[in-house]
């Protein structure tokens, strides 16, 4: 299935960056800012370091692992009769997310671009989009990633600069008066937001790698680059607009580029954020997609995913308009149920698979030595 699927180390840390940014990047600073108020970059931070805890455990879980997916991970370790029930609880996490990320990009275009047009549609078209780009295979995603980082560089670069006039410091002031506990707080929804699901690679790292050696590395170095973009969008978010309205807003990000104004000439180009937005998230949405339909397949004995991919797609995109009910409900869901799902699927599954099959392998060590004495 993947075996024959080569990316090379560059592309790889690409396509971690943006799946890093994603969704994050437009929601992100509301949360942040409603639990750590002006010192929602601070927590943007600690968030960012926590994250590379994280990318500890995945990477070690590769170098455990080096020839296998994470659902071939579970089954090892476990056994088939075991391994299959863990490995649909990930599945089910990356169907449950997949579909929430469809109807983030409905609700944004509903909300903020055009109003009038059924969410369905958007949900439709971005999800034909994701499902094209899964028929082609993760060359040509991991390909097309290392076309566009340029461009989204340009992009984000040109934002900053535009919106560096801007800045009130006053805004983010007192920084020492700050809490413990509000701080982890956001910390955590950061981590979860942008570092957790990344739990989903582990279905291509590091067996799709071309070059195995560096592996690790380029899964630090697109973690951390993605996450300085999220903390500087925390940053401007929060001494533009306030932590007050940067909490209260939907999409801060989005109204943060709203500020933009040279001259009163350059004005009105929020669609820059909106087209950072697409970019990154195509790539979130696609391979959250993946990690459920190469699942799927993985768990039923295929060697190929293609043939899950319409099939598949089509429950996603049923799932995604009936997911969350209403913007309150998705509030509700994000403050109180998504923190731990996310913890259980990213953080304890894999924790629990790396313990068990370091302590399965160092049995089978000391029984291969017992055998050598004998």
């Amino acid at each position: 299935m993947a075996n024959n699927v080569k990316i090379s180390l560059r592309q790889f840390t690409v396509l971690i960056m943006f799946y890093t940014i994603g969704t994050t990047i437009l929601v992100i600073p509301a949360p942040l800012a409603a639990d750590a108020g002006q010192h929602a970059w601070i927590a943007a931070i600690v968030g960012w370091l926590l994250g590379l805890l994280v990318v500890v455990l995945y990477v070690s879980l590769g170098k455990l692992f080096p020839q296998m997916t994470f659902i071939a991970y579970i089954e090892h370790t476990f056994g088939k009769w075991l391994g299959k029930p863990i490995s649909l609880f990930f599945i089910f996490f990356s169907f449950v997310t997949s579909s929430i990320v469809l109807y983030y990009i409905g609700n944004f275009m509903t909300t903020q671009i055009m109003p009038e047009t059924p969410i369905g549609a958007f949900v439709i078209l971005f999800a034909g989009i994701v499902l094209m780009g899964l028929r082609l295979g993760l060359e040509v995603l991991a390909r097309t990633a290392e076309i566009l980082f340029p461009w989204f560089l340009l992009l984000f670069t040109t934002l900053t600069l535009f919106l560096i006039p801007e800045i009130e410091i006053q805004k983010i002031r007192p920084i020492i008066e700050i809490g413990f506990k509000p701080v982890i707080r956001a910390a955590l929804v950061f981590a979860g937001t942008a570092s957790l699901p990344m739990v989903v690679f582990l279905m291509i790292y590091p067996m799709s790698l071309n070059e195995k050696k560096g592996a690790g590395k380029a899964f630090y170095t697109g973690t951390l680059i993605g996450g300085i973009f999220i903390i500087i969008i925390t940053f401007l978010s929060v001494s533009i607009l306030g932590a007050e309205l940067s909490a209260k807003n939907m999409y801060p990000s989005y109204a943060l580029s709203k500020k933009i104004n040279v001259g009163n000439f350059i004005q009105r180009v929020e669609i820059l954020m909106a087209g950072l937005w697409f970019l990154t998230i195509f790539f979130k949405a696609t391979f959250y997609a993946y990690g459920f339909i190469s699942g799927i397949a993985q768990v039923f004995g295929c060697k190929d995913y293609r043939p899950f991919v319409i099939p598949c797609g089509m429950i996603m995109i049923a799932f995604s308009l009936v997911v969350y009910p209403d913007v309150v409900y998705m509030s509700d869901f994000e403050s109180t149920v998504y923190i731990p799902f996310v913890i259980s699927a990213g953080l304890l599954l894999p924790l629990f698979v790396l313990i068990t099959g370091l302590i399965r392998k160092r049995m089978m060590n000391n029984q291969g030595v017992e055998s050598d004495d004998e």
